[in-house]
């Protein structure tokens, strides 16, 4: 069992009661569960051989629903949460309408109680249908359930908005989720720019894009008081500005995706839309500072910012297609193989950065098997492997630029309240 917020590594054997951790005990060398006197009823799981692990927590992800229930629902998209591992997943607000009223904030989290197989910590937007007009109701979002505010899937240009949206963040205790993107330096982009945007004939989008607003939003944290976490960070510089913000004390975090240290754009073997996403694949030097920064807690959490699209959605051009990429039943796997069995990163590492940190970003009591929280359980096995095959997958997304590629890291049990929401053994 690894748990590094109680700092927690070794072989121990857990009870679950009433869906919360009733006690932990080393083991001690004993073939059979060392409680006696449970109930007939008492479900016993095995895990020998495996990882047992605080149950993941996805900062970033896109659930669609509502209006946009051909690509994904509450229902499709929590399932393929659980079948990765995760138990709380964070919807970003960019659905139809967007996610921008305390009302919709219940709303969500009612439909919630009967079709997710996870928790949904909702996030609000900051401005009134991410128009970047006029902001949205952030106080009452955060009474409402919100756990975080964000413009996610493009930024709030005006910056003074900007900033009282961030003040009123601050105000109500809850962090701003930034995507960093200078909307006039895109010019069109659909991959980044570089030598392999030329070969491919498509517009690249440049480092600055992020890097810009990367800047400014750290900027405005300092000045607003707000606590910061920077999305899917994809480049080495936005990376460096998050280090210098941490070494002034800043409250400033940071995420990216499996799919940033995976692959970069010279591997992309064609126009597909499958390969384009938001920000895109980037460079060598971006992946390797990108992975040090992981390894150096810069980068605290990893997060796999899902963004389901139907077939003819992503089947075509970069040109034609949406930006996103499923990730919710690939991250763990990508992980192990990418950074764990390279020595990149621990197992104890790979907890924090899925589980342990997610959680303090977010100001929840998850993220740990400390007697008397929730029981939130992944159980997983690193030395299997299988082949990535999207047409297994329960998300009603297939697009991935992995389908085909073999992977280590089986999740066996996913638990959530302490039942089991997903088994894969």
């Amino acid at each position: 069992m690894i748990d590094p917020a109680a700092d927690r590594d070794g072989i121990f054997d857990l009870l679950v009661c009433n869906g919360t951790i009733a006690e932990l005990r080393e083991w001690q060398g004993d073939t059979a569960p060392v409680w006696d006197g449970l109930p007939e009823e008492t479900k016993i799981i095995d895990a020998s051989g495996n990882y047992v692990m605080p149950g993941f927590i996805d900062l970033h992800v896109h659930l669609r629903e509502p209006g946009l229930e051909y690509k994904e629902t509450i229902a499709t998209g929590s399932m393929a949460a659980a079948a990765g591992g995760f138990t709380s997943i964070c919807p970003m607000p960019n659905t139809k309408p967007s996610t921008d009223t305390p009302e919709k904030i219940a709303a969500l989290l009612k439909k919630a109680q009967t079709d997710s197989k996870v928790h949904i910590l909702p996030i609000g937007a900051i401005s009134i249908g991410q128009e970047g007009k006029e902001l949205a109701d952030i106080e009452g979002m955060a009474a409402a359930g919100a756990v975080a505010v964000s413009e996610d899937g493009k930024s709030v240009m005006n910056s003074a908005l900007y900033a009282e949206g961030m003040k009123l963040a601050a105000k109500a205790g809850i962090p701003v989720f930034a995507h960093c993107e200078d909307i006039d330096l895109v010019r069109g982009g659909v991959m980044n720019a570089g030598k392999r945007a030329d070969e491919l004939g498509l517009p690249g989008i440049t480092n600055a894009v992020e890097d810009i607003i990367t800047a400014r939003d750290i900027f405005l944290a300092r000045e607003t008081g707000a606590q910061l976490h920077l999305c899917h960070c994809s480049t080495k510089d936005s990376v460096k500005m998050i280090a210098l913000a941490k070494e002034e004390g800043l409250p400033v975090s940071g995420e990216t995706g499996p799919h940033y240290f995976t692959m970069i754009d010279e591997e992309i073997p064609e126009d597909f839309g499958n390969y384009k996403m938001n920000p895109p694949l980037r460079g060598r030097e971006d992946k390797e500072a990108l992975i040090a920064a992981l390894q150096n807690n810069v980068l605290e959490a990893i997060a796999t910012d899902h963004a389901p699209h139907s077939r003819e959605e992503k089947e075509q051009s970069m040109l034609k297609s949406p930006f996103g990429i499923v990730g919710s039943e690939t991250a763990f796997a990508l992980t192990v193989t990418e950074l764990v069995r390279t020595g990149k990163l621990t197992m104890r590492e790979l907890v924090e950065r899925m589980s342990a940190r997610p959680a303090k970003i977010l100001g929840i009591r998850k993220g740990s098997l400390q007697v008397g929280m929730t029981a939130d359980i992944t159980i997983a096995n690193t030395e299997m492997s299988y082949v990535i095959d999207p047409e297994k997958f329960y998300s009603k997304g297939k697009n991935t630029p992995f389908g085909g590629k073999e992977v280590y890291g089986v999740i066996c049990y996913t638990i959530v309240d302490g039942e089991i929401v997903y088994r894969n053994v």
